[in-house]
């Protein structure tokens, strides 16, 4: 069974349309979904929770609707949102006494121990918490009821490199379970190239692809050259190119460039830079 499935996902508002994604998370794997601000990647987590309705296209959860069966798959569901919107006046310890009313798998266990793990404390009041502290705490009230799907908005925002490493090693350790995944978009690219299976570029309401990120390692590469030597290749080899006065570095799919021209690895932060710019 797989975690996500989308299927023709369209929503138009306030001059922005999502056009028609599609994509499939499977179960025991970390989808990594990169954009702009403005691209998309909240819009598509709001239409996810039925937040928002979309205009046609369906979302299954967990092997549910997400429109008719979303009060049920809901316990299944660990969110963290851009914003963690506890009330102010809440500590931690007081989150605890409404989550476990809330959540029917709620482990008090689980929670404190992601407490201490987190260094977050008991008893201070959420208003005076840092923005790296609220994501904390959400991420924490996110994995204490045991989810089988995690979907994290920018969740590593606001936390130091030492913090952000241990929370992406959490994320990885939760997929060893085969039946968990986790979606989560970042503006951190390097976050998401070092835990994603899959990758997922969203341009302007557009999904460019998606796909498994060692695949895409390994299809494109940097290619530097002439811009003589670049109007050589065939143009559907080329996923977006950059100019200057020393050459040209394309983006473009190894097994489409004659041997013997230079192609150097290429990162994830790099192959979204190139194909978002030649989308425009």
């Amino acid at each position: 069974m797989n975690a996500l499935e989308i299927k023709g996902l369209t929503k138009s508002y306030g001059g922005f349309t999502l056009e028609h994604i599609n994509l499939v998370l499977p179960c025991g794997c970390i989808m990594g979904l990169i954009g702009e601000n403005g691209a998309g990647k909240s819009t598509t987590i709001r239409l996810i929770l039925d937040m928002i309705r979309g205009d046609s296209g369906s979302i299954t959860i967990l092997g549910k609707d997400n429109q008719d069966e979303m009060r049920a798959t809901k316990e299944d569901i660990g969110v963290v949102l851009d914003e963690v919107g506890f009330p102010e006046c809440l500590t931690a310890r007081q989150v605890h006494n409404i989550m476990r009313n809330t959540y029917q798998r709620w482990d008090e266990n689980v929670y404190i121990a992601y407490l201490n793990k987190l260094d977050i404390p008991r008893d201070r009041e959420f208003k005076d918490f840092s923005r790296g502290m609220k994501m904390k705490l959400g991420i924490a009230v996110a994995m204490s009821h045991h989810p089988k799907l995690l979907i994290l908005d920018e969740a590593t925002n606001g936390l130091d490199p030492v913090v952000r490493d241990e929370v992406l090693d959490m994320f990885s350790e939760f997929t060893r379970d085969e039946t968990h995944a986790v979606l989560i978009s970042s503006h951190i690219v390097s976050d998401l190239e070092k835990i994603c299976d899959y990758i997922a570029f969203l341009h302007k309401g557009k999904l460019l692809l998606c796909e498994e990120k060692d695949v895409l390692l390994e299809q494109y590469g940097i290619l530097h050259c002439t811009a003589e030597q670049l109007r050589e290749l065939n143009p559907a080899a080329i996923r977006g190119k950059k100019e200057s006065a020393y050459g040209v570095e394309a983006i473009v799919q190894r097994d489409a460039i004659p041997p013997g021209m230079n192609i150097s690895p290429v990162s994830i932060e790099e192959l979204f830079v190139f194909m978002a710019k030649e989308a425009k």
